[in-house]
């Protein structure tokens, strides 16, 4: 526990003297806290981690943090984006800049996919190769998204308040889901609860 709020605190320090990069996209419909978004493809690091959704987010996030804080060849440290991500994962899962959100899919015991957007200065040529074996690198689609924004912790009954407002919304619009639900994180734990961004997201044909 300790070793875990250690890293999280150094990765507090390391954002708080500059901007936070986060994945390049164009607002296309906007209703209140939801959005339907247009987003650039965007390179990311992942790890797949087994368990219930928060432990597997904990488990995903020192893994991702040990190979942007160094834990790569050349032990390279990249500057942090956000957000971090964690979505259902059907098939196990890569220290680079970390981005937000921080995002997640269905609840529940299971494969999760944790993931850290990559800045946009690297490409999958130019990133260093992790140490770890479990960080992999993908490059996800240009695609339309739609979201919900809102503030809080990530508790059970927050996340699951707020997914089942974007389904309806996403239903009431008329869009067809094309993908896994995903959450998104933008902060530190030592945020203010209503100073939060969370996000659910999800890609729309």
């Amino acid at each position: 526990m300790l070793a875990r709020l250690f890293c999280t605190l150094l990765l507090f320090m390391a954002t708080t003297a500059q901007a936070i990069e986060e994945p390049s996209y164009q607002v296309l419909q906007s209703d209140g806290a939801f959005e339907l978004r247009q987003y650039e493809p965007t390179l990311v690091a992942h790890v797949d981690v087994a368990g219930d959704a928060s432990e597997a987010r904990n488990a995903g996030f020192r893994l991702l943090a040990g190979y942007i804080f160094g834990g790569n060849q050349g032990q390279r440290k990249i500057d942090m984006t956000a957000p971090v991500t964690q979505a259902a994962a059907s098939t196990p899962g890569e220290k680079i800049a970390m981005t937000a959100p921080v995002t997640q899919g269905a609840a529940g015991p299971g494969r999760w996919r944790v993931s850290f957007t990559m800045p946009r200065a690297y490409s999958l040529q130019t990133l260093p190769m992790p140490n770890d074996p479990r960080v992999r690198f993908e490059v996800l689609p240009g695609e339309k998204r739609a979201v919900v924004r809102f503030d809080g912790f990530s508790t059970e009954s927050n996340l699951g308040r707020h997914r089942a407002l974007l389904e309806a919304w996403v239903q009431q619009r008329g869009l067809k889901p094309a993908g896994e639900y995903v959450t998104a994180f933008y902060n530190d734990p030592f945020t203010l609860p209503w100073n939060r961004r969370n996000e659910w997201w999800v890609a729309v044909e």
